[in-house]
């Protein structure tokens, strides 16, 4: 039944490399076992296609109901919360598929890569910390997840910034292929000193393995003695001699250069033996740098192709990405945007794009969303997969990276895009699409020249300042109820309003009118209370304006319960406003159905 409805969506067709008839669309499964042979065929089908697909699997996302990003969520929040996910959970496997589009056709080579982290170059990196969700293990178990393959056979990586800072640790050999300039300071005594000394040693090296070379010595003590006076070495099958130094000043003037420990002298024999000699050093830092990024070396490719990328959750799914294999997360979300763009330049999330089509601005499922486009859109989509799977096999994990791509395609259909108009200079058609970071389960229409375009019945612009959070409630309250009580309790409730639950301790009061809210939180803060507002207040009733919310979430006040964490906040001074009175305010967008929707990423 599952296998009739999946072809039923897809319209799967399998390459012709299958010869049994009964096979499904399945995803290459990649370990550190098959992983070398896996990034060569990976090479060539990212070459051949104009786009790439990813779709990641972590072992947990957000602790706490509110910790998930939300509808009332500004930049700054969504931010924050996706960026503490991204470095409390660990990366285990990550589906990345080239695809190409070719009028009705798909033709898609999906791969999933199993993900361990481990210390495989003893350089103490990365030495990984990480928190699991149980509810995301027990999902991956059911659908038969090999815990143990992944641990002892998943593939290790490092960031790019690990990657720096454990070739500093390792004190890898590095070619010197060019001069820098000298220093322009004068030399000291010392430093005449210590260059005479270092010209009369290596004169003196040089020469003894000149000699030896003609005068074959066979006595292994006068070798021994000779190595031991000379300071002489090998170096694979070449004599070399070690340059110790103690400060970077004597480096400069050994090398005329900075940042290195020591310097190593390799006597070569002719002009043809040091092309060669450096040909070997730099295919052994070839070797040793795909050691050290393991499956980073993916990333790297995708990112040098500078292909679409697409997605189904941008925000999540590239937070992750930038903080395992990139370096970092940045505090600002500017910054990670900004950083984000000049390593992968175009994003594609199918998300935003559904917001084209009305009735599916908030909707969040792909199966879902492939539904309703397959059953109200004649847009038939041919998927060709390049491996295929035999029915009764099990274990068959990142499905969700070819759904993806089947999604892309079929919203590509239905809204009019050419996807070849992505590569084309031209393709402005795309400009509102690109880049557009979607963080909540629904958004409203920006238009091309940076209006909005407001749906009937769609969200509705609300700036954060005309937000207030309430807590202290009574328990099992609802939102509904919550807004009766609140209703004729003070003049401020004669305008329009809205109230929405957060979770079972705290809500959301929304005012659709300017001042209300200030005037709101400046009767909560005073004295002159009366009628049923008084009654409310007396019994915990408390309130908060946006800036404790985003206090709370840029102090790392993630506690269970949002009051708790909104309580804790307002007992905090607010330096941030203090520190930058000029903030611009940030908007959000409020629906009809209790839904804040955002489009500002």
């Amino acid at each position: 039944m599952v296998t009739l409805i999946r072809r039923r969506f897809f319209g799967t067709k399998i390459s012709p490399n299958s010869h049994r008839h009964k096979l499904q669309w399945s995803v290459k499964q990649v370990t550190k076992s098959n992983f070398s042979d896996s990034l060569q065929e990976f090479k060539s089908h990212l070459s051949a296609s104009d786009f790439v697909a990813v779709s990641l699997q972590n072992t947990g996302s957000f602790s706490a109901p509110w910790n998930r990003v939300s509808s009332f969520d500004s930049p700054e929040t969504a931010y924050l919360k996706v960026r503490r996910a991204a470095e409390r959970f660990q990366l285990l496997q990550f589906a990345i598929c080239p695809f190409t589009i070719s009028g009705y056709k798909v033709t898609a080579h999906p791969y999933n890569f199993h993900l361990f982290p481990r210390d495989e170059l003893n350089t103490g990196m990365p030495s990984y910390s990480f928190s699991c969700q149980t509810s995301y293990l027990t999902a991956m178990a059911r659908q038969g997840f090999d815990f143990n393959a992944c641990i002892y056979d998943g593939i290790s990586y490092l960031s790019r910034a690990q990657e720096l800072a454990a070739k500093v640790r390792m004190a890898n050999p590095i070619n010197l292929n060019h001069v820098v300039e000298a220093s322009s300071s004068p030399p000291t005594v010392a430093d005449t000193v210590f260059v005479e000394r270092v010209k009369s040693r290596i004169k003196h090296w040089k020469k003894s393995c000149t000699d030896s070379t003609s005068k074959k010595i066979d006595d292994a003590l006068v070798k021994s003695l000779q190595k031991l006076v000379l300071g002489g070495e090998q170096y694979g099958s070449r004599p070399c001699m070690t340059i110790d130094v103690c400060s970077e000043r004597q480096v400069q003037l050994v090398l005329e250069g900075g940042g290195t420990q020591a310097v190593r002298v390799v006597l070569t024999s002719s002009k043809e033996d040091k092309s060669l000699l450096e040909r070997e050093l730099q295919n052994a830092e070839e070797e040793q740098n795909k050691k050290m990024r393991g499956f980073r070396e993916v990333i790297e490719l995708v990112s040098a192709s500078q292909k679409p990328v697409v997605s189904h959750n941008t925000l999540n799914d590239f937070s992750v990405i930038h903080s395992k294999f990139i370096a970092p997360l940045p505090l600002d979300v500017n910054e990670f945007l900004n950083s984000l763009q000049s390593i992968f330049p175009h994003i594609f999330d199918v998300n935003h794009m559904m917001k084209g089509i009305g009735p599916l601005e908030n909707v969040t499922s792909i199966p879902a969303a492939v539904s309703y486009l397959k059953n109200r859109f004649f847009a038939p989509i041919e998927m060709e997969l390049s491996h295929g799977a035999l029915l009764d096999e099990s274990k068959i994990h990142g499905r969700t990276v070819v759904r993806i791509c089947y999604l892309f395609a079929k919203l590509c259909s239905v809204l009019k895009i050419t996807p070849g108009s992505i590569q084309s200079s031209d393709g402005k058609v795309l400009d509102g699409y690109a880049n557009a970071f979607r963080s909540c389960s629904g958004n409203s229409e920006e238009s091309l020249d940076g209006g909005i375009r407001i749906w009937t019945n769609s969200p509705r612009k609300v700036d954060c300042k005309d937000l207030v959070f309430l807590w202290g409630f009574r328990n099992r309250l609802s939102a509904g109820m919550l807004k009766s009580l609140l209703q004729g309790s003070h003049d401020v409730f004669s305008e329009e309003f809205d109230v929405c639950l957060v979770d079972k301790s705290c809500a959301i009061l929304v005012f659709f009118h300017p001042n209300l809210s200030q005037a709101f939180l400046d009767v909560m803060n005073s004295e002159e209370i009366s009628g049923s507002l008084s009654e409310l207040v007396s019994e915990g009733l408390r309130a908060a304006d946006y800036d404790t919310y985003k206090r709370a979430c840029s102090l790392g006040l993630w506690e269970t319960d949002l009051a708790s964490s909104l309580d804790k906040a307002s007992a905090t001074p607010d330096r941030l406003s203090q520190s930058d009175p000029e903030t611009k305010p940030a908007e959000i967008y409020w629906c009809n159905d209790l839904i804040i929707n955002l489009d500002d990423l």
